[in-house]
């Protein structure tokens, strides 16, 4: 590109001139005669060079997704109409960029080939006389392709081996597309070859595979029973659609094995004229479901083809109520997708239920407030026969369902019903304005909140309020709308005794404990029913900032141990937090050897642990006893011993007053212990000290083999 703009630029006269072609390039204008130009270079190439350099330009311009390397070199060595791929016909990646003169390049990260600017696409594709015959031409290498010896050979099951093929993919799925666009004798003739052995070939199960949607759930090894008609409905190529309903053989009405008929397949694809002459077919049943139940109609109004649906619904076979196997009905799928037409045809029906729910309980309203389609929404409430407020899966009302989502509109929608309960909680016990808080979403809170119906405090089952979940969440601008509120209450628990801040705490949420920690009536030393505190909650997070936060306060004991005698030095000792272990130091009025009800010292856990910083750190203590035992008579170095965290050890060893031979209750030493878990590295440094006897026996007189020099 850049050799491109050098010599555009070099073109011009004066300097003047230059410059002002220089900054038209800075965007990627002003290239046109550039491109123009190289054009002309490569048409002037010898050989095959310019047929290979513009056909690849052709197929990277015209492609219905971006090629990768290997299946653009397989598309520039098919010889058209041929039934032998011969694989010596495919050029060098190397040779096909050369021949391109600088417009192509390989994106090495997608290992796809591109235009080197997006202008010139814009360029190749508004010069239509340089690639007059572009469809054409695809569909008929696709085919080609496909017709192949090759292609053929290959068995005709899911998920084959196509690394000898890599165009094959490529060429099942779009092959149709191109044709449709440029249909031609030639091209037909193509399809016809395919399409009279199709069910048994790869490019059926390969074309099936790609266009399946993921809740076509199929056995992943049985024969797709994808035939012509069906590939050919999908496409929407009508001569061949034709062609194959003349045929004395053809079944119109068989499903494949997802149970999808050819109509099916025409109304998936959005093909109409397909569909039409498919439904002109007296024995083609308009109405006929696949094996999840959905039927043409309730895909058609799934997709939003709303000139589908009118076909369908001038169809007396047709009933437009009639739900799939989950339930879902043509008018909940409109709802829940928000085609407002497809929504206004089903309404006009008398034979359609607006308020019929699915297997879970939930009716189109709700599909649509969950999807926030708020012109849906508003169809729906017009409806007398539509329950505004009826609640479904899991107990949750439309509006509910609304405020999950954060859709303002249709809550404000919702609002203005009279039989709409704004409080209602859900099975859960969650309200609107507890889920609006939980997912942070601000203009809903305000509408909610604005509501003298609406109990700003309300806890849910498990006793959690607005509030709790604003904070857990860290939702700050939502916890200052409830903070706002006089009758919400700080420090309200839930059932597990956890308040707002201890929480936020938790979580390390340091403006919204700030937040909190600003009302005069929140207490921030409140424990949970384990006794754990929002303190020892973020020192267990190692959340450094929220712990700065709470030490500032003198109504905060920082050395609270919870129900395990565990304080919040020795949570940050057992998870190895560094620098909260620092912040808790510095307090005067911390124990650095305060133990649990375990005996548990911070030093022994940090040991255990092996977190040498924290060590360390205590060690660097003059009161920390380095050699305190647990409530079994095990040492920190014992226990760094059983662990095999030789630093530790290290650290231990080289203090005077470890002792490195004391045994615990048991009898046993950090040399029997670590011989034991098999720790060879930390065996050599205690067998290294003269201080430690190899052959020491336990209480019961055993003596480890594995520790003698």
């Amino acid at each position: 590109m850049a050799s491109l703009k050098v010599e555009t630029v070099l073109r011009e006269t004066t300097i003047h001139r230059r410059r002002n072609r220089l900054n038209a390039m800075g965007d990627g204008l002003g290239l046109g005669d550039a491109y123009e130009t190289t054009l002309v270079r490569i048409r002037t190439q010898e050989g095959e060079k310019s047929k290979l350099a513009m056909t690849t330009l052709m197929w990277i311009c015209h492609s219905e997704r971006p090629l990768r390397v290997d299946e653009l070199c397989h598309a520039l060595a098919v010889e058209i109409g041929s039934t032998h791929f011969n694989i010596d016909n495919v050029p060098a990646t190397e040779t096909l960029l050369a021949c391109c003169q600088g417009l192509v390049t390989v994106d090495r990260e997608a290992s796809t080939v591109r235009l080197t600017h997006h202008t010139l696409r814009e360029y190749l594709t508004t010069h239509r006389s340089l690639f007059p015959r572009a469809q054409l031409e695809m569909a008929e290498t696709c085919l080609t392709y496909l017709n192949s010896d090759q292609a053929k050979a290959l068995p005709a099951k899911p998920e084959p081996d196509l690394s000898s093929m890599p165009f094959l993919k490529y060429c099942s799925r779009y092959w149709g597309i191109h044709a449709k666009r440029e249909l031609s004798d030639g091209v037909i003739l193509l399809a016809t070859e395919l399409l009279d052995q199709y069910e048994n070939h790869v490019a059926a199960n390969s074309l099936f595979e790609q266009i399946l949607n993921r809740d076509d759930s199929l056995e992943v090894f049985a024969p797709s029973l994808f035939g012509g008609l069906h590939c050919v409905s999908f496409f929407g190529i009508v001569d061949i659609v034709s062609g194959l309903l003349g045929m004395a053989d053809c079944d119109a009405n068989q499903g494949d094995s997802a149970g999808i008929t050819p109509l099916m397949w025409a109304v998936r694809g959005g093909q109409g004229d397909a569909m039409e002459l498919l439904l002109r077919q007296e024995t083609v049943n308009p109405d006929k479901p696949d094996s999840h139940g959905n039927t043409p109609l309730w895909w058609a109004a799934r997709n939003g083809h709303s000139l589908m649906v009118k076909q369908l619904l001038h169809r007396v076979e047709v009933n437009p109520d009639r739900a799939n196997n989950k339930g879902f009905t043509p008018l909940m799928e409109a709802a829940y997708a928000g085609h407002e037409s497809v929504v206004k045809q089903l309404l006009d029906r008398d034979d359609v239920n607006p308020d019929e729910p699915d297997n879970e309980g939930d009716t189109p309203l709700m599909e649509a407030a969950h999807a926030g389609h708020e012109p849906v929404v508003r169809q729906l409430l017009d409806r007398q026969d539509v329950n505004p407020d009826k609640p479904g899966s899991k107990g949750r009302t439309p509006l509910l369902r609304a405020a999950i989502m954060g859709h303002e509109r249709v809550v404000k929608k919702l609002l203005e019903r009279q039989d709409v309960k704004p409080d209602k909680p859900d099975s859960e016990g969650n309200t609107p304005l507890s889920w609006a808080a939980y997912s942070g979403h601000e203009s809903v809170m305000k509408q909610l909140l604005d509501r003298q119906d609406v109990n700003p405090d309300k806890p849910d089952n498990e006793g959690g309020t607005p509030l709790l979940w604003a904070a857990m969440k860290g939702h700050q601008p939502v916890v200052k709308q409830l903070l706002d509120r006089q009758d919400v209450n700080p420090n309200k628990p839930d059932n597990g005794g956890n308040t707002p801040l201890l929480w936020a705490a938790s979580q390390g949420h340091e403006l919204v404990v700030i937040q909190l920690l600003e009302r005069q009536d929140a207490n921030p030393d409140r424990s949970d029913h384990c006794g754990v505190s929002p303190l020892m909650q973020a020192a267990y997070g190692g959340h450094v900032s929220v712990v700065k936060q709470l030490l500032n306060r003198q109504d905060v004991n920082p050395d609270k141990p919870d129900n395990k005698g565990k304080t919040p030095l020795l949570w940050a000792a057992i998870k190895g937090h560094e620098p909260v272990v620092r912040q808790l130091l510095d307090r005067q009025d911390v124990n650095p050897e305060k133990p649990d009800n375990e005996g548990n010292t911070p030093l022994i856990e940090a040991a255990y642990g092996g977190h040498e910083s924290v060590v360390k750190q205590l060690l660097d203590r003059p009161d920390v006893s380095p050699e305190k035992p647990d409530n079994e008579g095990k040492t920190p170095l014992l226990w760094a011993a059983i662990k095999g965290h030789g630093p530790v050890v290290k650290q231990l060893l080289d203090r005077q007053d470890v002792n490195p031979d004391k045994p615990d209750h048991e009898g046993k030493t950090p040399l029997s212990w670590t011989a034991l878990e098999g720790h060879t590295s930390v065996v050599k440094q205690l067998l290294n000290r003269q201080d430690v006897n190899p052959i020491v026996p336990d209480k019961n007189g055993h003596i480890s083999r594995s520790t003698m020099r």
